[in-house]
């Protein structure tokens, strides 16, 4: 009988199956490992969760599985040359009759063996019940002890269903004669399939190695028993538990050789007959045991699968194999796993908040490509199995974790962003459709003023008096214009109301105010189904962002064209006084590109008009700019620039910490002030010269008549009426100046440019006549201005003064009136001496007198041609003048031309014109007779 050994327990529940005759299912104690700790992080943590769950739960087993029959399928281990198994075959069966056989068969095997030099017999046969006739189990107990070296197998099994286990040894006399003892159980995983087994078993302690256990102590060249057993993972342990309790220890996966006949394999009859040759079998370790199909035991592997299950002897081959070469793969335990998983749980927690959404995905592949990695290595190079599948959903896994986590620490961030925006006042213009309509007719009632106005609906009047031949509009939020009223229908609150307007054409721009109204969006448009609430949490984010990104899209639309259209030039600097916003008006005055001016030092800027050096060397502009930074007070200076005269306003402006990071420079046009000003000297000058002068005159001209005795003389009354009618011209010609200069748009209306030509010749018809000169018209008719027909015409007046003036008596003026392009042009040619060539430049700047007129002693201010020009200018236009001495010259004036839609209501104006009183009378009236269709 064997010894029992020094073994240990390792209690814990699995699924076993028996490689010998009978193998029944049975659950078995098994121990497990500690599970990892917790991480510190919070990516960390429910990464830590996810392993916890992964690896204590075996979710991951069978695609680890899959993974682990993927390796043994492409790596399979070639089997030992003495090694070789002989089979109960179907050939056998046949040859030899009916199992069981008589034990005197394997009697006469193991002799066999014996004279053919066999080093190791491995029985997977049981021999549990003793045979019918006691010789026959002498005989073979004989032939086991006179081999020395034959392994016979037990089995751990109940009598009867229901009962405990037991160990069912071979009989006594086979237990006595055996070398030693070896058990057959197989270990089966959850799907099935033998991957490998438990090296000791036992009841109450693991004492019982496997066949293939027993079969290395006994080969050749190997350690002694003892030695061996010492050795991890042959080694038992230690551990004890109730007699009845069976104990499993190290287990352990096999690297199977290939499919059935991977190992060589002897017919058990062929051997038995002695037909092999006498080398085939010396030396070898030879397992014997049922191959036959349908009989005895079976195993699905991975390599067979169902459709070429190995059979049990086969199996223990391959243990012996993997023991043999030291091939045996053991599976690392799972705190090895829980550790490396805590490995790349830790590096994952350092590298992913360190890198983008695109290269974080890139990282979670990486490390999940580690453990596979790992995994292969370790079972190529070092036979070491570690389930991988598991540690590469963790780093998977760690990628929608991350994003989650920021997209939720995002969405928290977006929250009370959003709800601090919602708590900002809106800066934006107020939309005019949400206003009442009363409240919209007073507003343009005091805007526009109107002749007549009225709000209505169908059930009367509410403000105002609607016409009773206009009926109330259909469609609503549309204006209609017709003659010189304009209506409009809007819907508030479920009802209809009509807003009328009725202008005075001879005050109102009739076009520009249609054009304006049609503008306005006054009609209150349902809401749509987009903006209604809506219960879904995300939707009302979604909707609440969109509305906050359109509250911030006004703003920035509402600064930035506000800050473009400021009527003055506005720089932005910062703390160095580089140039961070300029608007469109700076570009053009310092004839600089708009994008140019970002990242531009103020200083040089601002050198461009004119760098002016002061004592300490520097220019002036970094002085008042260092000034304004450094010094933190207001500047002015004023700069000519393109003929432009600027005015620039600095000052320095704080952050909203506190701080003072910059300039804000204001770049005002003064061009108009300082002419103006100027203009003003000049008008004090001309009245204090010029037209003092001949009051002065009459003044001492009446004290003498009045301190001489007779009666003034004809003469000297004409005298007094010369100097009164000289100061009368200049304060004509000065008030016509400043009126046109004062000339609007809305003084504008539609005129025939050849009637004004006719009324200007009208009124100097008489001047003409006292010198003889003849005036002749040609020109187009039905050419249409839009301006003021009356300071036209006096400005054609002014150009026909001077030509009688200046032109020899008998001679000749001609005026035509046409058409160039987009202007109509009123020519006037005299014959007179002409202009020089220096003098005509300045000759339509104010109080400039040719030296032909201060020659020949002329009386006259220097404001025609000014005015002409200012005339000119007001309507969009241009004077030009061709002129050489002795020559003659010719000035042209250019007018807009405008587009006549109504020809008769503009043929009825076109009469009046050069007659105020009467053109204003008529306008009236066909104002008052309106049009409401």
């Amino acid at each position: 009988m064997i010894a029992p050994r020094n073994t240990g327990s390792a209690p814990g529940p699995a699924t076993s199956r028996s490689a010998g005759a009978i193998a029944p299912l049975q659950l078995t104690a098994e121990r497990r490992a500690p599970l990892a700790g917790l991480g510190r992080w919070q990516l960390a943590l429910p990464l830590a969760l996810v392993l916890l769950a992964l690896v204590g739960t075996q979710a991951s087993q069978r695609l680890d599985w899959w993974l682990f029959d993927t390796l043994i399928t492409h790596y399979p281990l070639a089997p030992p040359d003495n090694l070789s198994i002989i089979g109960i075959d179907e050939s056998s069966l046949e040859t030899l009759g009916r199992w069981p056989w008589p034990r005197e068969t394997h009697a006469r095997l193991i002799d066999q063996l014996s004279r053919a030099g066999a080093d190791v017999v491995v029985f997977d046969v049981l021999f549990t019940e003793p045979a019918a006739d006691p010789a026959s189990d002498e005989a073979l107990a004989a032939a086991v002890k006179s081999h020395g070296k034959v392994v016979l197998p037990l089995h751990l099994y109940p009598l009867k269903s229901g009962d405990a286990l037991t160990e069912r040894l071979p009989i006594p006399v086979l237990t006595e004669a055996a070398a030693t003892l070896g058990h057959v159980h197989v270990e089966l995983d959850n799907d099935g399939i033998a991957r490998g087994l438990y090296l000791w078993e036992g009841l109450g302690q693991a004492v019982w190695p496997s066949l293939a256990v027993a079969a290395l102590e006994l080969a050749d060249n190997r350690p002694a028993q003892d030695a061996l057993r010492s050795q991890p993972p042959y080694a038992p342990t230690d551990d004890r538990a109730a007699p009845f309790v069976k104990l499993r220890e190290h287990h352990t996966r096999i690297p199977l050789a290939g499919l059935n006949g991977a190992i060589p394999t002897y017919s058990y009859s062929d051997v038995l007959e002695n037909r092999l040759a006498p080398e085939a079998l010396a030396g070898k370790t030879l397992f014997v045991g049922a191959t036959a199909a349908g009989f005895g035991d079976v195993l699905q592997t991975p390599l067979s699968g169902n459709a070429a299950p190995l059979s049990g002897v086969e199996f223990h081959a391959n243990v012996y194999s993997a023991l043999a070469q030291g091939a045996m793969i053991q599976t690392l335990p799972a705190a090895i796993t829980f550790s490396f998983g805590a490995l790349l749980i830790l590096l994952i927690t350092l590298v992913f908040p360190r890198l983008r959404p695109q290269q974080a995905l890139g990282a979670a592949i990486a490390f999940a490509l580690v453990p596979m990695l790992a995994a292969l290595g370790l079972f190529i190079q070092y036979h070491y199995w570690l389930a991988p599948v598991s540690l590469a959903m963790v780093c998977l896994l760690a990628y929608p974790i991350w994003a989650g986590r920021r997209l939720a620490a995002l969405n928290q961030f977006l929250n009370r962003q959003l709800e601090a925006l919602a708590r900002e006042p809106s800066l934006s213009l107020q939309a005019t459709s949400t206003q009442t309509p009363t409240r919209l007719f007073e507003q343009l009632q005091e805007l526009l003023s109107p002749r007549i106005s009225w709000l209505a609906t169908d059930a009367g009047n509410i403000r105002g008096a609607r016409p009773e031949e206009c009926e109330l509009l259909p469609e609503a939020g549309r204006w209609f214009h017709a003659g010189d009223t304009s209506r409009i229908a809007l819907h508030h609150r479920g009802e209809l109301f009509e807003l009328g307007l009725v202008w005075d054409t001879s005050v109102h721009d009739y076009d520009s105010l249609a054009a304006y109204l049609d503008k306005l969006a006054l009609h209150d448009q349902p809401a749509t189904h987009a903006d209604r609430r809506t219960e879904d949490r995300l939707t009302r984010r979604i909707q609440q962002a969109r509305l906050a990104a359109k509250s911030m899209e006004d703003l920035r639309s509402f600064v930035r064209q506000g800050f473009e259209r400021m009527p003055d030039g506005v720089i932005v600097t910062d703390a160095l006084g580089v140039i961070q916003l300029a608007n469109g008006h700076v570009a053009d005055w310092f004839s600089t590109p708009v994008n140019s001016l970002p990242g531009m030092p103020l200083v040089r800027l601002l050198n461009s008009s004119g760098p002016t050096p002061t004592l300490s060397g520097k220019s002036h502009w970094q002085d008042v700019v260092q000034t304004a930074l450094t010094g933190q007070r207001y500047g002015t200076e004023s700069l000519k620039l393109h003929g432009r005269d600027l005015l620039l306003h600095l000052a320095p402006f704080a952050g909203a910490r506190g701080d003072r990071p910059g300039l804000i420079a204001n770049v005002i046009d003064i061009t108009d002030v300082r002419e103006q000003q100027r203009q003003y000297r000049e008008a004090i000058d001309f009245i204090s010269h010029d037209v003092r002068s001949p009051l002065v005159s009459q003044l001492a001209l009446i004290q003498q008549l009045k301190r001489q005795p007779e009666p003034a003389s004809e003469a000297q009354l004409d005298h007094v009426a010369r100097l009164a009618q000289r100061s009368y011209q200049l304060a004509e010609e000065f008030v016509q100046l400043a009126r046109a200069e004062q000339l609007a748009a809305i003084q504008f209306y539609e005129a025939e440019v050849l009637s004004i030509a006719e009324n200007a010749i009208d009124a100097v018809q008489e001047q003409a006549r006292n010198k003889s000169i003849k005036l002749t018209l040609n020109g187009e008719e039905d050419l249409w201005m839009r301006g003021n027909a009356e300071l036209a015409e006096r400005a054609v007046i002014n150009l026909l003064t001077n030509a009688i003036a200046y032109s020899p008596e008998g001679s000749a003026v001609e005026v035509e009136v046409q058409q160039d392009g987009e202007f109509t042009v009123i020519g006037v040619q005299d014959n007179g001496n002409g202009i020089s060539a220096e003098e005509l430049p300045r000759l339509f700047q104010r109080f400039q007198r040719s030296r032909q007129d201060e020659q020949q002693g002329s009386r006259g201010a220097g404001l025609g041609l000014a005015f002409v020009k200012v005339v000119a200018e007001r309507h969009g236009g241009r004077v030009e003048v061709d002129s050489s001495p002795g020559q003659g010259s010719s000035f042209r004036l250019y007018l807009p031309v405008a587009s006549v839609s109504t020809a008769p209501d503009y043929l009825e104006r076109t009469e009046m014109v050069g007659n105020g009183a009467s053109r204003t009378q008529t306008s009236r009236d066909e104002t008052e007779k309106g049009s409401c269709c």
